[in-house]
């Protein structure tokens, strides 16, 4: 598999998530969800006090159940894995525990204080990448389900680089579905006037490669940071077509150095 899937030349235009992919930022949303979750895990939603618990795993669990998600399904999908089952309650709540949305609410107040904290930077290969495309013509939307990218691009200067960026605000205004739904993905392609088997999705979360893959675009690649590539073969399960290092690497294999 070169990551073409049998196209006749390279996709003509590139999506690319946000967060883990040009913006070092997971590990900041992980440690924000480890708070929220853990003062959960360890209060009465769990077996009550004093019971034994285990605290959440903000590589793995994150991973596995939130990461790509919107805020409210990364919630509920890793507290129902914990068997823990909350009131949806209203995207208003305050931080805590009562409800889905209250988790939420305390995970974003963390993650606030993380950014103002000037915890969120690009990652060093994401400006590279970037300007390389645009010099061979290719434009790139950037997507995430969070609704800080938009200020994060913006304040790391990638923006520049970027036809359009499609983020958590966007979603909740459209009422598209989250991830592993491909709604967000399709919506980045028509902003670039191209159809999916013409398109490149560029991905780090497990639900971001289903989402492309069931979304038939052209090209899945995959990015996996981790030092020892242990991610690779989770992502290749989930449909990628090519699972590189870094963004340059992606540039490089499918369309070739620069002229």
């Amino acid at each position: 598999m070169n990551g073409l899937r049998d196209r006749s030349g390279p996709p003509r235009a590139v999506v690319l998530d946000a967060d883990g992919v040009l913006l070092d930022s997971a590990v900041v949303h992980a440690a924000a969800w480890k708070t929220a979750f853990d003062a959960c895990l360890a209060g009465p939603a769990s077996d009550g006090p004093g019971a034994a618990w285990t605290p959440f795993d903000a590589d793995a669990e994150y991973r596995r159940f939130v990461d790509g998600r919107s805020r409210y399904d990364g919630a509920e999908a890793f507290l129902v894995s914990r068997d823990i089952h909350l009131p949806p309650g209203h995207p208003d709540d305050p931080p805590g525990c009562d409800t889905v949305w209250a988790v939420a609410a305390r995970k974003e107040a963390e993650f606030r204080n993380a950014l103002a904290d000037g915890a969120v930077v690009a990652f060093p290969d994401a400006e590279e990448a970037l300007a390389a495309l645009r010099t061979r013509g290719v434009p790139c939307v950037a997507v995430s389900a969070s609704r800080h990218a938009r200020t994060l691009l913006a304040y790391t200067g990638l923006d520049q680089f970027l036809a359009a960026v499609v983020d958590g605000e966007d979603a909740a205004r459209l009422a598209l579905p989250g991830k592993p739904h491909p709604a967000l993905f399709l919506h980045a392609a028509d902003h670039l006037g191209t159809l999916p088997g013409d398109t490149a999705v560029v991905e780090d979360a497990l639900a971001g490669v289903r989402a492309a893959h069931r979304g038939g675009f052209g090209c899945v690649t995959a990015v996996d940071r981790s030092p020892d590539g242990n991610g690779s073969q989770a992502l290749r399960q989930e449909g990628a077509d090519l699972v590189v290092p870094d963004l340059m690497a992606m540039v490089r294999h499918i369309w070739g150095e620069a002229r």
